[in-house]
């Protein structure tokens, strides 16, 4: 059997080429933390541990699959997000820490306001949409995705989390009869980096996540916006709010529409690297 400071060792001379120093110890953590069982505190003070067989060949199927650019949260099958854990798999995109940031946003400025009818367009995970469940007293949650695998999952980690989502199955481009009721909040992450910009990501997006959730034509990445302002037109109650996601090269034009469709108080808002992540409106009618 391999001590723990000897498979540690193996991790970092295995990924040292493809991550960086800081990723590679967060993954440490995370791998010791899931095979393991074992506290970051309890990494630190047991590294002459032997590891059984069992947890050392796990760790090393691990190692082998980061080596391929495999993303750790598809691997190991969960992560965490606004302090809950979420099981996540190739049908969804892995939740991101900007998206915390536009659930904490929400979170502040509607908890104490109930009931509060909430959409989520476009909900992979359900991350977004249970995050909020848990987190606003007294609201009443709906998510919809075009893919039934991934509203699967989105279920799955509903009861994972113990909160009540109502979910459907529709495409907002084309399906919004599926979608019933008026709403105070309408929410969405949707798909918005042009498919140009694809040659710049990193692999371990590129090749293991799902394009559906990804990518919009070059020509038109406004695409699933502008469905969802037109739907909210419809569906927004007075006063009710939009709060979206956005491509930062895309902010200006994204206020404009929203503008133009007579949304008001419109407000672009940063993520905590600086970089405009967020447009928030409100409906006028």
């Amino acid at each position: 059997m391999l001590k723990m400071k000897e498979t540690v060792a193996h991790i970092q001379e295995s990924l040292e080429s493809l991550y960086p120093p800081g990723e590679i110890r967060s993954f440490i953590r995370i791998i010791l933390s899931h095979i393991c069982g074992l506290s970051h505190n309890q990494q630190i003070l047991c590294k002459d541990r032997q590891l059984p067989e069992k947890e050392k060949e796990q760790i090393y199927t691990v190692v082998s699959r980061l080596k391929n650019m495999e993303p750790l949260q598809y691997i190991i099958g969960e992560t965490e997000f606004y302090s809950m854990s979420f099981g996540v798999n190739s049908s969804v995109l892995i939740p991101r820490p900007e998206t915390e940031e536009l659930v904490d946003m929400i979170v502040k400025s509607h908890t104490g306001v109930s009931p509060v009818r909430i959409l989520d367009i476009g909900t992979g995970s359900g991350c977004i949409a249970i995050a909020l469940a848990k987190n606003i007293p007294n609201s009443k949650v709906t998510a919809v995705d075009v893919s039934a695998a991934a509203l699967q999952t989105a279920k799955d980690n509903a009861a994972r989390n113990d909160v009540d989502v109502h979910f459907i199955q529709a495409d907002i481009l084309t399906e919004t009869v599926l979608i019933h009721g008026e709403y105070d909040i309408i929410v969405s992450n949707p798909p918005y980096i042009k498919e140009a910009e694809s040659e710049s990501m990193d692999a371990n997006v590129l090749d293991y996540e799902p394009h559906i959730a990804l990518f919009v034509p070059n020509e038109d990445p406004l695409l699933f916006y502008r469905a969802i302002a037109d739907f909210a037109v419809e569906k927004l109650k007075p006063g009710g709010m939009i709060y979206f996601e956005i491509n930062a090269m895309c902010d200006v034009l994204t206020g404009e529409m929203l503008h133009e469709k007579g949304f008001l108080q419109t407000e672009i808002h940063c993520d905590l690297s600086g970089k405009n992540r967020f447009i928030s409106v409100r409906n006028s009618c």
